[in-house]
């Protein structure tokens, strides 16, 4: 008797599970560091938006209370809408990167917080890539032939 397995190959109901090909290793390594990079630059663009919202807040909130600041806020009132946008395709590339990686809930929670948390994206994107680089620099070497 045979089953299919995730991957859509068929496998016999006695057989010892089998390594997977070089192919089916590459292509997830490949798709991984992929998600890996797109991760990386969302991180960066989420953080340095995120900044110039704290900024921006200040400006209207601290030095609005003492001075008017209509003007300034006219040229400036873009920046919330567009760090909450970027902050959706941010949590995009989280779930993508996480899925590809089979993290833990806890990972997943800490990557998204760490898009509304100031500076936190910083951190932990250089937390995450190195992390996932050595989880798949492993893989390659372990299914490496």
């Amino acid at each position: 008797m045979t089953t299919p397995d995730p991957a859509g190959t068929q496998q016999t109901s006695d057989a010892v599970a089998q390594a997977p090909t070089q192919e089916v290793v590459d292509t997830a390594v490949r798709k991984a560091r992929g998600a890996l990079a797109r991760y990386r630059v969302m991180a960066l663009i989420t953080g340095v938006m995120l900044l110039i919202l704290c900024v921006e807040m200040i400006v209207k909130y601290g030095v609005g209370a003492f001075v008017d600041v209509d003007g300034v806020m006219r040229f400036v009132g873009w920046i919330p809408f567009a760090h909450g946008w970027i902050y959706v395709v941010y949590l995009v590339t989280v779930l993508d990167l996480w899925s590809k990686m089979r993290w833990s809930w806890g990972r997943l929670t800490s990557m998204v917080f760490a898009g509304v948390v100031p500076v936190m994206s910083f951190v932990l994107e250089k937390k995450v890539h190195r992390e996932a680089e050595a989880k798949l620099d492993a893989l390659v070497e372990q299914y490496a032939r």
